[in-house]
C-alpha cells in the first residue's frame, strides 16, 4: 500500500495556464520525488492594457511518500 501526499501550490506564466501547470510541477520537483499526478484546482489570469499579462494557476501536487 503507498502513502500519498497532496500539496497545494501557485504557479505563474506570461504563456498560458498549461506552461504555468508546467512551471509548477517542475519546480515541485525539483524538492519533491514519485510526484504521481496534478491537479488544476483554480486558473485565473491579471490583465494589463487590455490584455492578458499574467496566468495563474492553482495546483494540487499527488505524491508517493517513501
Amino acid at each position: 500500500m503507498a502513502v500519498l501526499k497532496v500539496i497545494e501550490i501557485l504557479a505563474n506564466s506570461s504563456k498560458s495556464w498549461e506552461d504555468a501547470t508546467d512551471n509548477a510541477v517542475q519546480q515541485a520537483s525539483k524538492s519533491l520525488k514519485n510526484i504521481r499526478s496534478v491537479y488544476v484546482n483554480e486558473q485565473s489570469a491579471t490583465i494589463k492594457d487590455g490584455k492578458v499579462d499574467e496566468y495563474r494557476v492553482n495546483v494540487k501536487i499527488t505524491f508517493e511518500v517513501d
